[in-house]
């Protein structure tokens, strides 16, 4: 069992964390949320001792080991099944005594010991954990020292996994894993045999992997059972009832004061005053509760329509150098495309998103780009290309230099950037910031073609969910790599799977490319071959033919549907400015003939777009079966 119990903690004058309590039951599978900022990361140094607090307690029981990701990633010589082994101090000790102990009834006990905490299995657990977390065989005898930050960041995940601490704290445990990795933590973090606190903004990952969730908010500590949904749905929920409490609670005292204010000074009265009064300093005044929505994310539409395909690869490889990662790569991305690509991190992903973003070349093959076409590219590295003493505002100045600064400031805004950040310079800028700033910059211009490598890393759930909606707006065509379920289910309706040297389209959902995922690499060879198999049956030309033809026959019915589109915007424009003028409350007084006629416009609009709607959803569902 966590108990927290009247916590305290400031940093300077900031209370961040004001007499909160909470108390978790001994194997729960808790998600710790908030806004970023909001204190998250300071309560687990209080809860591992690491920070003082100015009032209040934890308590955990006695013994109790309490786990949590390294900071610094191991850079050592030791290879990684090493590292991991390792982190079991206990049987690391032990085996260590068996070797030097020369009394046979302490080595027997010593023995004892080993087999009561598994020791003959501890490599093929160690094993199965780094494999969850990408690492092969090959891999797992090799020195850490030989792989990249990111990937020594698995292996310190893996340690702390294998140790299997009594109170397991994971702080943002899925920024370096790739979606594969991701749904393998997911899974392992459900079935975890002790107590789990997680913070994330994976919005997926808090349904499936823990049982409650600890709110952060205001200094507050507030516990709702059930994942980030139920979370959800019981927080909006609260937030409507303490509005309603609000207004019926300041009404009584409204009245009690007036009350009050009127006979307090009369005798005969007097004591119900004061009677009132007292009730009114009892009273305790209910806050509004205000839920902290974030600002939008706009990106804006490409100015005109190119013919589809945008951008075509026939036979296209590609790599660094000498060294081929991606080969015989055949597809096409039409305009109104959403593409998800899948497959575990250093199989060609972000190799890939360089090809068609013009950041790689191909090296044989053709790869034909539609004329005209805008391509914007966003990647987490490119945080650091920002320039650090430059704000917000100076950024979009330098692109749009004869504009005035009300225009570069509206244009900063629909970023999603706060005004009060807008003139904060780029070093000083949250993560999250950054990325809105970077995202913002690289559609500035309206493109086609959106490619996306991981752009949530920074964004707190809020804002992940701003991305999501963003991108359903947004006209042009999407490529997206992320490890976030949730945003692929909600914006990507095609799958292409990016493994040994390939990119295929993946026959399947999230839901199917999840429960393969769990089976083990094997599976997802054996998905990939059988894809392969079906895709070689057909000829290249045959298949370029059938989708020549299905293109000219479904022109006529995309045109349809587009002008249907084009329609139901202008009844919805229309009705919008007919509700404004209509809201006035004094327009049917001033001008009741133009009222009335307004009111019977609208019923007609109102009619007319309910058929003009019923007709996109036939002629949809008719293109999607026909494609």
């Amino acid at each position: 069992m966590l108990k927290i119990s009247d916590l305290t903690y400031r940093i300077g004058d900031r209370l961040l964390i004001d007499r909160a309590s909470v108390t978790l039951a001994g194997k729960a599978k808790t998600g710790l949320v908030g806004r970023n900022g909001a204190g998250k990361s300071t309560l687990f140094k209080i809860i591992t001792g690491d920070l003082s607090t100015e009032t209040g307690s934890v308590q955990i029981p006695k013994r109790a080991k309490i786990g949590q990701v390294a900071q610094e990633a191991p850079g050592t010589e030791d290879t990684l099944m090493e590292v991991v082994l390792a982190a079991d101090k206990e049987r690391t000790h032990l085996l260590q005594q068996a070797e030097s102990e020369t009394d046979p009834h302490k080595i027997a006990d010593i023995h004892t010991r080993l087999a009561d905490i598994g020791s003959h299995t501890a490599e093929a657990r160690a094993g199965t954990i780094l494999s969850g977390l990408g690492f092969d065989a090959a891999a797992q005898q090799r020195p850490c020292s030989s792989f990249s930050g990111g990937w020594r960041m698995r292996v310190a995940l893996a340690a702390v996994l294998f140790s299997e601490p009594d109170l397991l704290l994971l702080d943002e445990p899925t920024n370096y894993l790739d979606l594969e990795g991701t749904l393998w933590l997911e899974n392992y973090v459900a079935r975890y045999p002790h107590q789990v606190l997680l913070i994330s903004h994976d919005r997926d990952l808090l349904n499936n992997a823990v049982n409650s969730i600890v709110h952060l908010e205001g200094g507050k500590l507030t516990y709702y059972s059930g994942g980030y949904d139920s979370f959800d749905r019981q927080r909006r929920e609260a937030l409507i009832l303490a509005g309603k409490a609000k207004v019926k609670q300041d009404a009584q005292r409204k009245h009690m004061q007036a009350f009050v204010d009127r006979f307090r000074y009369k005798a005969s009265k007097a004591r119900q005053a004061q009677s009132r009064l007292k009730m009114l300093e009892k009273m305790q005044p209910i806050s509004a509760l205000t839920e902290a929505s974030s600002k939008p994310i706009h990106f804006p539409d490409p100015e005109a329509q190119l013919a589809p395909p945008i951008l075509k690869l026939e036979n296209v490889s590609t790599g660094y150098g000498d060294l081929k990662i991606l080969s015989q790569l055949t597809l096409n991305i039409d305009t109104d495309d959403r593409i998800a690509l899948l497959g575990a991190n250093g199989n060609g992903k972000s190799t890939f998103a360089k090809l068609i973003s013009g950041r790689l070349a191909a090296m044989d093959g053709e790869l034909v780009k539609a004329s005209k076409l805008k391509i914007a590219f966003f990647a987490q590295h490119q945080l650091d290309e920002l320039k650090p003493s430059e704000s917000s505002v100076a950024h979009v100045r330098a692109i749009m230099p004869d504009a005035p600064e009300a225009k570069v400031r509206a244009r900063v805004a629909r970023f999603g950037l706060p005004t009060d950040r807008m003139s904060t310079p780029a070093k000083d800028l949250s993560g999250g910031e950054k990325a809105r700033l970077l995202l913002g910059l690289a559609t500035f211009d309206g493109p086609h073609l959106l490619i996306l490598d991981e752009p949530t890393n920074h964004l707190d759930i809020d804002s992940r969910e701003a991305l999501v909606m963003a991108l359903n707006d947004f006209q042009g065509a999407v490529v997206l790599i992320s490890h976030d379920r949730h945003l692929v289910e909600a914006c990507a309706d095609r799958l292409w799977l990016v493994a040994e040297g390939k990119v295929e389209p993946y026959d399947g959902d999230m839901e199917d490319y999840r429960r393969l995922i769990l089976q083990g690499p094997e599976a997802v060879q054996r998905a990939r071959d059988k894809a392969a198999e079906e895709a070689a049956k057909a000829s290249g030309q045959i298949k370029r033919r059938e989708a020549a033809q299905k293109r000219g026959q479904l022109k006529p019915l995309k045109q349809k549907i587009d002008a249907t589109d084009k329609e139901i915007r202008r009844l919805q424009d229309k009705i919008r400015k007919l509700d404004t003028a209509l809201a006035d409350p004094g327009f049917f007084t001033r001008e009741p003939e133009r009222a009335t006629k307004f009111t019977k416009e609208r019923a007609f609009c109102e009619k007319k777009l309910g058929k003009a709607e019923e007709e996109w959803l036939e002629l949809s569902a008719e293109y999607e079966e026909a494609s």
